[in-house]
C-alpha cells in the first residue's frame, strides 16, 4: 500500500482519478470496488478513506487510449458492458470499478487457461460476469448476455471489426458505443498498421458504426489503435 499525497479526478475522464506520490510520480487510478484486492500485482493507494488502484497504461490499452487522450471515456456508473477478449481480468477489473455496483461487466474469453484466472477476479467481484466462449458465435452466449451500453473488444482474430458487427447486432443499443483495440499485427502481418486500421474502421461503417476518434497506442502497445464509435441499429 502506497501512500498518496494528492487524488484528483480526471479533468477529461469520469471515474479516473490521477494520483500524486510521495516522490512527485503521477499515476492513473480507479477507485478500487474490492478494497484491499490486487488483481495483476498494481499498486494500491489510500488516500482518507479511499482505495485506489493504479492503472497501468502498460498492462491496459484502454488506460494508454486515456492517455494518448481519446476523445471520451463513454463507459459510467451503472452501466452494462459487452468485454469482448477479457483475458485474465486486467483491464475488465478496472471496468468493474467505472461501473461500480449497479453496473455489469459480461466477460468473454475463449482461453479455458486464461479463463480460470479470470474467474479468481470475478469471484470477489460481483459485478463481473466470466464466460467462456468464442466471441464469433455470439448466438452462444446470448442467453447469459442483456442489451448493453457498451462493447469492448480486445480480440486476437483476424476479423475484428466483422466480428464487432455481430455482437453488435445481438446486443449493443442504438446509440450505444464501442472501444475496439485494432491489433494490427493479429490481422495481417503482411499489411502495414495503418493500411489494416482503414480496412477494419470501413468494415465498422458498414456495421452501422460511426467512428468518434482514433488513437495510436505507441508507446504502450506498438502498433496498435484504440477506436471510438457510436452505432446506429439500421
Amino acid at each position: 500500500m502506497a501512500e498518496a499525497v494528492k487524488v484528483e479526478e480526471h479533468p477529461r475522464y469520469k471515474g479516473v482519478y490521477v494520483v500524486e506520490l510521495e516522490d512527485g510520480s503521477i499515476r492513473l487510478a480507479t477507485k478500487n470496488l474490492v478494497p484491499g484486492k490486487r488483481v495483476y500485482g498494481e499498486w494500491l493507494f489510500r488516500f482518507g478513506d479511499v482505495e485506489y488502484r493504479e492503472w497501468n497504461a502498460y498492462r491496459s490499452k484502454l488506460a494508454a487510449a486515456l492517455l494518448k487522450g481519446i476523445k471520451e471515456l463513454v463507459i459510467k456508473e451503472g452501466d452494462k458492458v459487452l468485454y469482448l477478449g477479457a483475458g485474465s481480468g486486467t483491464t475488465p477489473s478496472h471496468v468493474s470499478d467505472l461501473v461500480r455496483e449497479k453496473g455489469i461487466v459480461y466477460a468473454v474469453e475463449f482461453a479455458p487457461r486464461v479463463m480460470r484466472e479470470l474467474i479468481t477476479v470475478a469471484e470477489v467481484r460481483k459485478n463481473l460476469v466470466p464466460i467462456l466462449a468464442d466471441a464469433r458465435f455470439p448466438n452462444r452466449y446470448a442467453h447469459i448476455v442483456d442489451l448493453v451500453d457498451v462493447i469492448y473488444a480486445d480480440v486476437a482474430q483476424p476479423e475484428q471489426a466483422s466480428l464487432v458487427n455481430i455482437n453488435a447486432r445481438y446486443f449493443l443499443k442504438d446509440g450505444g458505443y464501442l472501444y475496439l483495440a485494432i491489433k494490427a499485427r493479429s490481422i495481417d502481418v503482411t499489411k502495414e498498421p495503418d493500411e489494416v486500421y482503414r480496412r477494419e474502421i470501413e468494415t465498422l461503417n458498414k456495421g452501422g458504426f460511426e467512428i468518434i476518434d482514433v488513437v495510436h497506442l505507441d508507446p504502450y502497445d506498438r502498433d496498435h489503435a484504440m477506436v471510438l464509435a457510436r452505432y446506429h441499429r439500421k
